[in-house]
């Protein structure tokens, strides 16, 4: 999975975050590669050098292997026999493609989520949404605010209950945040997209899912306008 020609993205990548006390090696390195990708800390097109992440994360190269291999099927990395592993390319056009299946899906998990949330995941649904209503005001950094919104449908699509659901939900989920970081800089604040999610983790908190699956459509469905102003 190394690629042995030119220099290599991982030395310009942010300090990484610690790996969790239940979390094996080939999930931590997963999960820091998958954000680095997501937010574009690694460049589409860029190499990813095995040995150089191993040696930057402090992780076997197995684990690192084992990460690639889950990324490459998440379409977030290509290999190429005899030339190595890269970051996948950002394709603007797929945006219409991944916006279509978001709206059959999306909608479909909130709704499920407000059936099916444990009472537990339902006060966390209620806790974010306060959080959200608190950070907002005072974050003004776009990719923050990026990760603000990763983080709330993450807890969404955990509260299905389903994990083929969220697996999917989070595959399409990452590969529109991959064009939204393209457009980052072009966009206006997105504050008010964010805040959608105060009403939304409410109505699932409270069982709605009817309410639910409504606000989650018209949020897809104003993410795609958003992005689609600014091409």
């Amino acid at each position: 999975m190394a690629n042995a020609g030119g220099l290599p993205v991982e030395a310009g990548v942010s300090s990484v975050p610690q790996r969790e006390d239940d979390e094996s090696f080939a999930d931590f390195a997963y999960r820091i590669l998958c954000d680095e990708l997501i937010v574009l800390d690694i460049k589409p097109g860029e190499p990813l050098n095995d040995e150089v992440i191993s040696k930057r994360l402090g992780v076997g190269r197995t684990p690192i292997r084992e990460a690639m291999k889950r990324l490459e099927s998440d379409h977030l990395v290509v290999a190429y026999p005899r030339r190595g592993t890269f970051a996948a390319g950002v394709d603007i056009k797929d945006l219409a493609e991944i916006s279509e299946i978001r709206h059959l899906l999306e909608p479909a998990a909130a709704a499920r989520a407000a059936r099916m949330a444990s009472p537990k995941l339902r006060q966390e649904l209620r806790d974010i949404a306060r959080e959200v209503e608190q950070l907002l005001p005072g974050m003004q950094a776009q990719q923050d605010l990026m990760r603000l919104d990763m983080r709330v449908h993450r807890t969404i699509y955990r509260a299905t209950g389903s994990r083929h659901l969220q697996d999917v939900l989070i595959r399409y989920d990452n590969l529109a945040t991959r064009i939204w970081s393209l457009v980052l800089e072009k966009l206006p604040p997105v504050s008010e997209h964010i805040a959608q999610h105060i009403e939304l983790l409410e109505c699932i908190a409270a069982g709605d899912s009817e309410a639910a699956a409504r606000l989650t459509a018209q949020h897809v469905t104003d993410f795609e306008k958003l992005i689609r102003a600014v091409l």
